[in-house]
């Protein structure tokens, strides 16, 4: 992609903590640098634009308070990680009392989006977004599709963010789904044949459902991977947002709880029911080993 932008005359200069980062964006046509301030000195167009993609929350604001420092008026920071919108709202008005523009843009697609393309979710004011569309054109999967302006700062997001909360359900419903598949035993299905039935004419047929038939043509019994499921702050993003609206999120509250069932090695709660059971019913219980 970076190749692209520079073939259309646009200079792409790349940043990152990790030498090897920085040598994989050489390598896609960027010119590289070994720091922040070489990056942005580096850049010759006007107004400048620095698009920032870290982790959220502090290192973000640093971030972002750092590149506006080497920045002048007029000049565009660009958002592209999963921020808080609260706090990408924050930013943008920060930043708008040093005279710096500020977009941010939610983007999904993960590392399969330099093949496919990113889906993009843009906030901030229409004159400034529209100076920025050969970029989103060029990152999306299409001229036209797959990206655009939701709406003010913070918008862009506030939609991933809810984008991320329905990703949490879907992949929940798949993994149960299959579970109960797998626990017919006496059917001795073949889950791989399953999921590619499945992407062709079925109403469940999606992207992640061909990214579960590659995961399951590789190990139908996902043998060496540990049920251990990280959440990166979206999807508990979503569910303080229904509970701030009053608008009833049950599927997504459950397959982030699911996230946090997931990690719990020591599950307590789950000693404490074999134990109730016990106790008022006789019920037998599991000695740990």
């Amino acid at each position: 992609m970076a190749t692209r932008l520079v073939q259309g005359g646009h200079k792409v200069v790349g940043f990152a903590r990790s030498k090897e980062s920085v040598e994989a964006a050489v390598k896609n046509g960027a010119e590289g640098a070994s720091s922040l301030e070489e990056a942005i000195k580096k850049l010759s167009s006007s107004p400048k634009i620095v698009w920032v993609m870290v982790p959220s929350g502090k290192t973000t604001t640093e971030t972002i308070e750092h590149a506006a420092s080497l920045l002048n008026k007029g000049d565009i920071i660009i958002d592209g990680g999963n921020s808080n919108y609260k706090e990408t709202i924050a930013h943008a008005e920060m930043l708008a009392n040093k005279g710096i523009d500020f977009v941010d843009c939610g983007t999904s697609g993960g590392i399969w989006g330099l093949a496919e393309g990113y889906s993009l979710m843009i906030g901030g004011k229409k004159n400034v977004t529209e100076k920025l569309n050969p970029i989103f054109e060029t990152l999306a999967p299409a001229k036209d599709l797959g990206w655009g302006r939701v709406g003010p700062h913070g918008a862009g997001h506030y939609v991933k963010m809810i984008h991320n909360g329905i990703e949490y359900g879907m992949m929940q419903a798949f993994a149960e789904g299959f579970g109960i598949l797998k626990g017919k035993k006496e059917f001795e299905l073949d889950l791989a044949q399953v999921s590619h039935i499945w992407q062709h004419g079925s109403v469940v047929r999606s992207w992640l459902l061909d990214l579960a038939a590659n995961a399951l043509d590789e190990d139908t019994e996902l043998k060496d991977i540990k049920p251990w499921v990280a959440d990166s702050g979206e999807g508990r993003w979503t569910v303080f947002e229904s509970i701030d609206l009053d608008v009833p999120a049950p599927v997504i509250t459950l397959a982030l709880q699911m996230r946090f069932a997931s990690r719990d090695e020591e599950n307590y709660p789950a000693r404490m029911l074999a134990a109730l059971r016990n106790q008022f019913g006789g019920h037998a219980i599991k000695k740990s080993e």
